[in-house]
């Protein structure tokens, strides 16, 4: 009888989990976005707006353990969130996400769509750049007025003395993580399914572009293309920081890497989804970053960073913002789309495998 009693209630616990499981809120899709201004529809947007009134996201669902209320999708299983600038506000409210119990999270992916600074080696301003890297900033820091002679910047790698000193310390330690690298087929899916978007071009991109005579990329029209972000909380300015970031994300991911915009959040995202995956709520190798650039990181020849910062890091904000939210939107709606529209197809099989 005993026994029996206990098979009964090892039953009725397993059908209660499984209940549970059921009554969650479905989710196929996380679009992340850093930052909102003002109202979520209706007013000068952020990065959250175009999702909320295109996708659309029309049901709003409490998360007073985040940054911002959520919003959901729930004929597509599309869920949005604003986990709020700076990398521990996004550590924080994504691990707050993977900890609600209201979601399964465990089979979504993850797109992170957000504005950036970019170099003009690599791209324009309102181009859209899909990350395989994601590099932190996190290093030693020597003044630059007290920087040894033959030295090229006076940022070492943590556990180092010497700048890119070899070998490169392993990219994960007890001083933090240095490198996160993507799912590259994933990413290279994301990549074709997007590469021929017509972006809009303007005159005000164009006058903007005009100025940077010495860099190719930098002249194109908005496009698409594949590059790594380097996140540091630091907004840093200029030719001499631009070249650092070239060096830092191709010393980090030995060679592999090519550096293209700049971010402060990103690192943070893949801190906590990194323990969330160890805690099986969510597959690490389901994320995808993409950063559509909003300003370059450097000035055109003649120009001083300090002017380049006068221009772009006061009340007047970015000098290409609003056509970088919207290429945020156009290059990752239909990624989210494709995944969510045939989820039977992508739930339990990575694209691009």
């Amino acid at each position: 009888m005993r026994g029996t009693l206990l098979a009964v209630f090892a039953s009725l616990v397993l059908l209660g989990g499984a209940a549970q499981a059921a009554g969650r809120i479905p989710v196929r899709v996380v679009v992340v976005t850093t930052f909102e201004l003002g109202a979520d529809t209706g007013d000068k947007p952020g990065e959250f707006q175009d999702w909320v009134e295109r996708l659309p996201l029309r049901t709003v669902l409490p998360f007073p353990q985040g940054y911002h209320p959520l919003r959901y999708n729930a004929s597509l299983g599309v869920l949005g969130m604003v986990s709020g600038e700076g990398p521990a506000r996004m550590a924080a409210s994504m691990t707050a996400l993977g900890d609600d119990p209201r979601f399964d999270l465990s089979r979504a992916y993850f797109v992170l769509a957000g504005i950036a600074g970019i170099d003009p080696r690599a791209g324009s301003v309102a181009s859209a750049a899909w990350a395989k890297h994601v590099v932190t900033g996190e290093a030693h820091e020597i003044d630059a007025r007290e920087i040894p002679s033959g030295w090229s910047t006076g940022t070492v790698p943590l556990t180092r003395t010497t700048p890119f000193e070899q070998p490169a310390p392993d990219a994960s330690g007890i001083w933090g993580t240095s490198l996160y690298t993507l799912d590259g087929g994933l990413v290279d899916w994301a990549y074709r399914l997007t590469r021929d978007i017509a972006l809009p071009d303007s005159a005000p991109l164009q006058a903007i572009r005009a100025r940077y005579t010495e860099d190719a990329a930098a002249r194109r029209p908005p496009f698409v293309l594949e590059g790594d972000t380097l996140a540091s909380g630091i907004f840093w300015v200029g030719g001499r920081m631009n070249d650092w970031a070239e060096q830092w994300v191709r010393y980090w991911t030995h060679g592999q890497g090519v550096f293209a915009t700049t971010a402060e959040e990103d690192g943070g995202m893949m801190q906590a989804l990194t323990f969330l995956s160890q805690a099986h709520k969510v597959d690490l190798s389901r994320v995808l970053v993409l950063r559509t650039a909003s300003n370059y990181d450097m000035p055109p020849p003649g120009e001083s960073p300090a002017s380049l910062l006068a221009q772009e890091g006061g009340e007047a904000g970015y000098s290409a913002y609003v056509p970088s939210l919207d290429s945020a939107y156009r290059v990752a709606s239909p990624v989210v789309l494709e995944l969510a529209k045939h989820w039977s197809r992508y739930r339990g099989h990575l694209p691009g495998r």
